[in-house]
């Protein structure tokens, strides 16, 4: 009985031992698995644009069209950034919100484009989401919040059913990092800079959220997913303060004047 009882406590320290090695071993540096390919950030992106276009119809007026687009490029030329990488979706949603996917998706609801009281603002917001594309904010948010290796397997499926659920919502509804967040204000406002944009609105944007966070925070979802917006436009004033420039409107003042009563007729 002894030697059996001893056999088995050997038999134990045995397989504890390969576990603990196993463990030791850095799989994801052995797979490179520590980093999606182009091809998964392609695929993911797909896969979450057909999960908001489902549920929010996407808008085509040219007028609409033209003039966000006419807004992209302008901010794309001045600071070399390859447009085509950017695919820009207007979607019928009143929430005011604009959000990045993956492979440069960017997500613009209407209810932004309505709420915005000057081009400078919308143009703020969308730099702030172009810079976490470029900064390749989205991907790492979501390895943080989800795992690596869940989303690899989300491109190997036909059907995630609530993974792609819990990933969409985790890209519309959650907040970055602050320290991203900083990082994304900072290349917004230096993108805005570059193309002759007054930063300053994009900072009175911030604080207009931080002045409504006590009322209907439903429709107000960049509050829930962009924090601290007192803080963020005090200091994205600061950094704006010696940056004098020649500002200019990024487009004609008919040319959104049309787009917002587009919105307004609706």
């Amino acid at each position: 009985m002894n030697k059996s009882l001893a056999q088995g406590f050997l038999l134990v320290l045995f397989f504890f031992g390969i576990w603990l090695g196993l463990a030791r071993i850095n799989w994801t540096g052995i797979f490179n698995v520590h980093q999606l390919t182009t091809e998964n950030e392609r695929r993911l992106g797909e896969i979450f644009l057909d999960v908001f276009l489902d549920s929010n119809r996407e808008i085509h007026d040219n007028q609409v069209v033209s003039s966000i687009d006419s807004l992209v490029i302008k901010i794309c030329s001045a600071n070399n950034i390859e447009r085509d990488h950017l695919k820009i979706h207007i979607v019928e949603n009143q929430d005011v919100n604009a959000f990045a996917l993956p492979d440069g998706h960017l997500i613009v609801n209407s209810g932004l484009i309505s709420n915005s009281e000057s081009q400078e603002e919308l143009a703020g917001v969308i730099c702030h989401e172009i810079a976490h594309i470029q900064a390749n904010h989205v991907t790492k948010k979501l390895i943080k919040e989800i795992g690596i290796t869940v989303l690899i397997a989300m491109t190997n499926v036909n059907d995630g059913g609530q993974l792609i659920k819990e990933g969409a919502r985790v890209l519309s509804s959650t907040a970055f990092d602050r320290s991203l967040e900083r990082e994304a204000d900072v290349m917004a406002v230096d993108y805005l800079v570059s193309a002759n944009i007054d930063p300053k609105p994009f900072a009175n944007f911030l604080a207009k959220l931080a002045e409504n966070e006590n009322v209907e925070l439903s429709t107000l979802t960049w509050i829930s997913t962009h924090p601290d917006s007192k803080e963020r436009a005090k200091y994205i004033l600061e950094y704006s303060r010696d940056k004098v420039h020649s500002f200019k409107s990024p487009l004609s003042n008919s040319t959104w004047e049309k787009m917002k009563t587009f919105f307004v007729i609706r």
